[in-house]
């Protein structure tokens, strides 16, 4: 019987703790928002921290649809500092894609982010036996494109017109993927990257 990705799990790291999202860090994850005030990123869908209730809901309603597993990501000091998520779940063909991440501003461009993907990404290859793991997001969020790439995912292709975006904009979605053949290198690759010193 294959695995469910959708079962609420725990996953911990030398640098950060992803634990199934709950409307209790609500009021946490209103702070890392604030800082940077992220939900102003045209090319985003971050939670405003008006918004992140609704924002928490709405997730925990598509975990019990079946079709996300939601996380709130805290540092090493157990502070919440971002969400992540599986999303576009597909149980049958075993795929996923780990996305609608954010970060507070001042845990950006750091090994938290590395060592999350590291844990998503074992989960979905070793326990869940994923064939695949997308990444997706705005064609003109360079900075999420360019984590995306450091972390060793391929390039598929650009969906155009993909999206209509909350100001009215028409977002071009930039897809990328790890293959489960090319995961045992991606691993070595972010081991290497968590191990080096800094």
């Amino acid at each position: 019987m294959k695995p469910v990705i959708c079962t609420p799990v725990t996953l911990h790291g030398p640098h950060v703790r992803l634990v199934p999202l709950a409307t209790e860090h609500a009021p946490a994850l209103c702070e890392a928002t604030r800082d940077g005030e992220l939900w102003k990123l045209w090319y985003t869908a971050i939670p405003s921290p008006e918004g992140m209730a609704a924002e928490i809901a709405r997730r925990l309603a598509l975990q019990a649809a079946g079709s996300m597993l939601p996380f709130t990501v805290f540092d090493a000091g157990g502070q919440a500092v971002g969400m992540s998520t599986f999303m576009n779940v597909d149980n049958t063909h075993q795929r996923v894609e780990i996305g609608s991440t954010w970060y507070a501003h001042s845990v950006q461009r750091t090994l938290l982010n590395t060592n999350a993907k590291r844990l998503l990404l074992a989960h979905a290859f070793e326990t869940l036996d994923c064939i695949a793991v997308e990444f997706r997001t705005h064609r003109f969020n360079q900075q999420s494109r360019r984590a995306i790439e450091r972390l060793g995912a391929q390039l598929d292709g650009i969906l155009r017109n993909h999206q209509r975006a909350a100001n009215g904009t028409l977002r071009d979605t930039v897809v990328y993927s790890i293959t489960a053949d090319e995961w045992p290198t991606v691993r070595a690759h972010l081991d290497f990257q968590l191990q080096r010193p800094r």
